[in-house]
């Protein structure tokens, strides 16, 4: 630790997109920052998942910092939708453009953080027992980065091979010659198997919910392209920050049984043609109106048969236990393709569960497949599982894994009762998945940093959310859910993957747009909901 730890304004735990925003945020503003991060470098979420296949789902125009434009100028996207080592290489840049690396220890689990609450700062430990105090402690630990794996009877007699999505080896795997199998559907299998396909000598995929994936679209991109888009920033990035989800584009305000059914249909191709997450928002009902979301299913499940040769196989792969967007719809280049060839072959776990894995594969309930190596792409203890592997203690001792129990509690997705002067970044509470993460982790540091200006300018020691203001927000999310579909799906976003975790809707549905309205106006009635506290 460096001899100015001990005065430090700001601790971030985390070196991902948000955190490597935050310390140059605050940094510029004169406080003193320290960030810390587990990981050997930066990257967060891009630094770990290396798996094949990994890309945003996210244009990369668009997946990007807006604070610089000097940065958005200078640097080049090659690709419509990015891959992992791009992403990386781009942060990278980033913070060496910045200096950002000085003011970050890499190595550094965080695993503590303790209120004083005769001074108001904060104690932060490390898992080598190194301790520094901050005013305020801002965790940027990301909503998908506790990685998830079931606890399988006998895994530990397996002789092959090993690997899990989240934590895959830096030189890669090469699957040639090998019987694989891929335990998981969700987005980093849907990214991951076609290219797996391609290498294995035989792939067996083991699923036990199917999920809606449209077809990616990705592209190169041209020079025209990108000076377009350069000439154009100002404007893009205003309306991605006006939008629901973060991205630049506009849908129609037409509902989906107000128009013909020749529009209707012209309307999903054109969104289909566009690739990506975005066809959930052909209409602006899709989400809300089981009709409406029945006419864009339909036309999903008409494209996916028409390019899966068995229709038994495509019966399996079709969802049926839930709304089309009401999990995060993935993205793919040539998924359903992949069941088609002749060394894929695909097992229903609903039907035929997995019962226990020995030294040479995986029993199901009426077979063993003999396999070379196991690949989990099992997901994330999403939104609150990496902070709930930190011990934080606030007022009267109170931790806040107890504190969240029942579920998460916030204002805004950005404070907690009880916990003064400590703020999640893209969080629950907040639109989080629901949006461009990296606008998102912006508007949120923005935010952070103008309330501890105010704070400054004021003479207030600290900001703490009121018990009201928590309880009147966690309303306000589970109404704004109720409204919609989104609670048909057992999703991650109420944490149904997880055994035992509470089933509540962690996320702020309004959308992206809406949700900064609502934080801006909080800071402009001088920080309503929230206790601003003089000198302790």
């Amino acid at each position: 630790m460096s001899a100015g730890d001990d005065a430090l304004d700001v601790v971030v735990v985390g070196a991902g997109f948000a955190g490597l925003y935050a310390l140059h945020r605050f940094r510029t503003q004169g406080l003193a920052v320290r960030v810390f991060e587990s990981a050997p470098e930066l990257g967060g979420t891009w630094y770990f998942n290396r798996y094949p296949g990994a890309r945003c789902d996210v244009e990369s125009v668009d997946y990007s910092y807006s604070f610089s434009d000097e940065i958005q100028q200078e640097w080049t996207w090659t690709e419509k939708y990015a891959a992992q080592s791009e992403i990386l290489a781009y942060l990278t840049w980033v913070a060496d453009k910045l200096d950002l690396r000085r003011d970050i220890s890499f190595n550094t689990r965080v695993t503590a953080a303790v209120l004083d609450e005769t001074t108001l700062r904060w104690s932060v430990t490390t898992e080598e027992g190194q301790t520094v105090t901050a005013r305020f402690v801002v965790m940027a630990t990301g909503a998908l980065s506790a990685a998830v794996t079931p606890a399988f009877d006998g895994l530990e007699l397996f002789r092959g091979e090993l690997y899990h999505t989240a934590h895959w080896p830096h030189g890669g795997v090469d699957f040639t010659g090998k019987r694989v199998a891929v335990i998981g559907t969700g987005s980093s299998g849907i990214q991951s198997i076609p290219i797996i396909a391609e290498q294995a000598e035989h792939l067996t995929v083991f699923q036990r919910t199917p999920n809606y994936s449209i077809p990616a679209g990705n592209t190169s991109l041209t020079a025209e392209q990108v000076a377009e888009v350069k000439s154009t920033y100002a404007e893009r990035r205003r309306a991605s920050m006006r939008s629901g989800g973060g991205s630049p584009y506009v849908g129609t305000t037409r509902l989906t049984m107000d128009v013909s059914p020749e529009e209707r249909r012209a309307a999903f191709e054109e969104r289909w043609q566009l690739g990506g997450v975005l066809f959930s928002k052909t209409f602006p009902d899709q989400l809300t109106n089981s009709e409406a979301n029945d006419e864009a299913r339909s036309f999903w499940v008409e494209k996916i048969r028409a390019v899966i040769d068995d229709p038994e196989v495509a019966e399996l792969l079709i969802p049926n236990d839930h709304p089309i967007g009401t999990k995060r719809i993935c993205t793919d280049s040539n998924y359903f393709q992949t069941f088609n060839r002749p060394n894929v072959s695909l097992i229903s776990v609903r039907r035929t569960p997995i019962t226990s894995i020995d030294g040479t594969g995986i029993n199901t309930s009426d077979a063993h497949v003999d396999l070379d190596a196991i690949v989990f792409a099992t997901g994330f203890d999403a939104l609150t599982g990496s902070l709930g592997k930190i011990d934080i203690v606030g007022r009267a001792g109170e931790r806040l894994r107890d504190d969240w129990s029942a579920g998460p509690r916030s204002y805004l997705g950005l404070g907690d009762d009880g916990f003064p002067n400590l703020f999640v970044v893209t969080g629950p509470g907040a639109p989080a998945v629901l949006a461009n993460m990296v606008l998102h982790a912006e508007s949120h540091v923005d935010w952070i940093a103008e309330a501890i200006a105010y704070l400054d300018a004021h003479g207030y020691a600290g900001i703490e959310a009121t018990p009201e203001a928590v309880e009147n927000w966690l309303a306000e999310l589970n109404q704004r859910a109720a409204n919609t579909l989104f609670p048909k799906a057992n999703s991650w976003y109420l944490g149904a993957n997880i055994p035992g975790k509470p089933r509540v809707f962690m996320l702020f549905i309004g959308g992206f747009g809406a949700y900064n309205d609502i934080c801006a106006q909080v800071a402009a009635d001088g920080y309503r909901g929230f206790e601003l506290i003089k000198e302790p």
